[in-house]
């Protein structure tokens, strides 16, 4: 069985940094999805490609693909740089502002 352990990106549509902490060992599907006819939803019969298991530290999640002889390939995550402004937000509206308001 094939698996990709990776470290999840933040959602695109907050800023927060929520579940992006943990490490997941996922299973890689084998075989492509079915399209139902009747209803048109995918669907697949392998039902280990529906698990994804969190672990706190990379090394606690190969130490489990080891043990369950997993084939496990793992994707290192990219750092996200710090967007810090000295003055911050507030700086847009001082009073003491020396560029010209743009907005």
């Amino acid at each position: 069985m094939r698996a990709r352990i990776y470290k999840p990106a933040r959602n695109a549509m907050t800023s927060g940094q929520a579940r992006t902490k943990q490490w997941v060992l996922e299973k890689v599907a084998g075989e492509p999805r079915k399209i139902d006819p009747l209803m048109g939803w995918t669907s697949s019969d392998d039902t280990r490609a529906q698990v994804k298991l969190r672990f706190a530290t990379k090394e606690a999640a190969l130490a489990f693909a080891r043990e369950n002889g997993i084939d496990a390939v793992v994707t290192e995550p990219h750092k996200r740089a710090l967007n810090i402004r000295p003055g911050g937000y507030g700086e847009n509206f001082a009073p003491n502002r020396r560029g010209t308001w743009t907005h």
